[in-house]
């Protein structure tokens, strides 16, 4: 499996990025970190999320910080799709279940 990210998702990562490096660079590092480490246990879980109303839509709550990771398992291109990053405080793009 890889991670596939959407342009949304990119754009989620720098828009975290960047407002949180503004205000405390190294809680920028922390919450990064906390992001990372939910991605790369998805990679060996795949299935870890919970589902979604939207189908094939799974969500991920980071550990530390809670951010939620919208991600889509496309097992025919062994990719994980990373639609959304998105800090809990904001509209959800997707509801659960």
């Amino acid at each position: 499996m890889k991670l596939r990210f959407t342009p949304q998702a990119t754009a989620n990562l720098v828009a975290i990025a960047d407002y949180i490096r503004a205000r405390n660079p190294e809680a920028a590092k922390r919450v990064r970190d906390d992001i990372y480490t939910a991605l790369r246990n998805l990679l060996l879980f795949p299935g870890v999320g919970r589902r979604q109303m939207t189908t094939g839509v799974r969500k991920l709550v980071t550990r530390r910080f809670s951010y939620l990771i919208y991600y889509a398992v496309d097992d025919a291109a062994e990719e994980i799709i990373i639609l959304s990053v998105q800090h809990p405080a904001q509209e959800r793009a997707y509801s659960d279940e």
